[in-house]
């Protein structure tokens, strides 16, 4: 019961040490311009993944020689 409750101890520090460091830390976006530029890029890539991956691109595309096909 004494481990249990040290285990669950050791969690809740841990929780609350990362509590205190994301509080700290803040929300503030990046202020330069190379930051800026970085996000940006980071935004663009990640919209363009979702709308090229996708369910309908993904299975919307002809037969390949993949695994499936070979066994048939």
């Amino acid at each position: 019961m004494a481990a249990l409750l040290t285990l669950f101890g050791g969690l809740g520090a841990l929780v609350a040490l990362l509590v205190i460091v994301l509080l700290k830390r803040g929300g503030t976006r990046t202020e330069n311009a190379d930051g800026l530029l970085i996000e940006h890029e980071a935004r663009h890539l990640a919209h363009h993944h979702r709308t090229s991956y996708n369910a309908l691109a993904v299975h919307n595309s002809p037969p390949t020689m993949s695994d499936s096909q070979r066994r048939s």
